[in-house]
């Protein structure tokens, strides 16, 4: 019995697609093809699924809304989980409860419109919740952990856990999820009430600083490297003070408007990316002796 035909046993019709192009799922617009694409809809369907491939010993890649990622040309073999389906919000109090696959823009969105302040640097960053929380996403001296209350989790066992703000073991781009074989479903933050014409009118500042100041027009997966471990340096300035805006390989270039941001200009391959990515890191270092970490994360390499 094939993989796909293994997950689809489990799912409902339409929800499992074979040798789907990631290249359609991705902000980048790169990739090959999954060899399965499963969308559960709620954890049960999670469960089955993963418990499947542990059994039948097929890879696993989870991904959210596929946007601080780059697939490879070759694309993922295995299964590719999606969870953007599994999306409901639920609001009690103060506590904002959202699915992993929730969009941070509708999570400050519906926040907003309840009154609820905290996550207004998350509404410009693309991505989702079960995203936001593996990599401790962060915008404009705001970050997921300083609003996260707890995150429930799926073990490779089945079984459901839910843990609390204090053992995340955030950083700066990371969390303990990074290092540990569980798959995040829902999670919740802990918000201030607060007007929602206040907290509309800095949702729309920060929209408009990053509209003046980012590619956001532009087919990328956001911030390429991570800021380096150095007092004030950071990687756009550190790329424009090496004069790699512009800098082009292939179809992936340096945006000119942002130097943080590899974008995709029409026909970039991942081996362009990768390539771009080597060349920007190594004139760095070789003009500054700092070398920039990748933020962006690599699937099917």
């Amino acid at each position: 019995m094939t993989a796909f035909n293994t997950i689809s046993s489990l799912m409902p019709t339409g929800r499992v697609l074979s040798n789907e192009s990631m290249a359609r799922h991705t902000s980048f617009k790169i990739g090959g093809p999954a060899e399965v694409f499963v969308t559960p809809q709620n954890t049960a369907q999670l469960a089955a699924v993963w418990q499947a491939c542990q059994k039948a010993g097929y890879p696993v890649t989870v991904l959210g809304g596929g946007n601080n990622v780059l697939v490879s040309d070759a694309g993922i073999k295995g299964v590719v989980i999606v969870t953007s389906q599994m999306n409901e919000i639920k609001i009690e109090g103060s506590i904002i409860t959202a699915g992993s696959g929730t969009k941070l823009c509708k999570l400050a969105e519906t926040a907003c419109n309840a009154g609820l302040s905290g996550l207004e640097f998350a509404h410009g960053i693309p991505g989702t919740v079960g995203g936001a929380v593996y990599m401790n996403a962060g915008a404009y001296n705001g970050e997921i952990r300083n609003v996260c209350e707890s995150v429930t989790v799926l073990l490779p066992n089945g079984e459901v856990v839910c843990y609390k703000k204090d053992s995340l073991a955030f950083g700066y781009r990371t969390s303990r999820f990074q290092k540990e074989a569980a798959i995040i479903t829902e999670t919740s933050f802990n918000l201030t009430p607060k007007g929602s014409d206040e907290i509309k009118e800095k949702m729309d500042d920060l929209m408009a600083r990053r509209r003046r100041t980012q590619p956001l027009n532009k087919k990328s997966a956001g911030s390429t490297f991570k800021r380096p471990a150095v007092p004030d340096k950071y990687a756009a300035k550190l790329i424009d003070e090496s004069s790699l805006k512009g800098f082009t390989v292939g179809g992936a270039q340096v945006s000119t408007k942002h130097a943080g941001f590899v974008i995709n200009t029409g026909s970039a391959t991942a081996a362009d990316v990768l390539a771009l990515m080597e060349a920007v890191r190594e004139k760095v270092y070789a003009d500054s002796g700092i070398w920039l970490e990748p933020e962006v994360q690599m699937m099917g390499f």
